[in-house]
């Protein structure tokens, strides 16, 4: 096994480091809050966004150490609701235009796939969790 930047390589094959990837989107959106205008809204906006998006990445921390397969789907539920936020989040600075799509789309983009990735978990976890009755 070798370790490269965020990747684990075993016989070939890329595994990405979940963590790594969700302290990496949290890095990314607390940039773009860095570029808000200071108002009123966009300052309750940044501060919910740095909220959500940072919370992702906590709770999927606190989900390696869960204490039962109920508690680990109960902790990634978490992590996919912060996700979510921080998604409508970045939806509602960009349409009000705070910050040029250029710059939101690709953490949009990768707010996405990370929706993705922590659904199929969910679904995953809950037909093992069927499985074993």
């Amino acid at each position: 096994m070798k370790k490269e930047e965020n990747f684990i390589v075993e016989e070939d094959r890329p595994s990405y480091d979940l963590e790594d990837r969700l302290i990496g989107f949290s890095v990314i959106t607390l940039n773009l809050i860095s570029k808000l205008p200071n108002h009123y809204a966009s300052n309750h906006l940044g501060m919910q966004l740095t909220r959500s998006c940072t919370s992702s990445a906590l709770n999927y921390g606190e989900a390696q150490a869960a204490e039962s397969r109920q508690d680990f789907l109960h902790k990634i539920k978490l992590v996919l609701k912060e996700i979510r936020e921080t998604r409508v989040n970045l939806k509602i600075i960009q349409k009000m235009g705070y910050i040029p799509s250029a710059s939101i789309d690709p953490v949009l983009q990768e707010c996405n796939e990370l929706m993705a990735i922590f659904m199929k978990s969910i679904q995953t976890v809950k037909e093992k969790m069927n499985q074993k009755k």
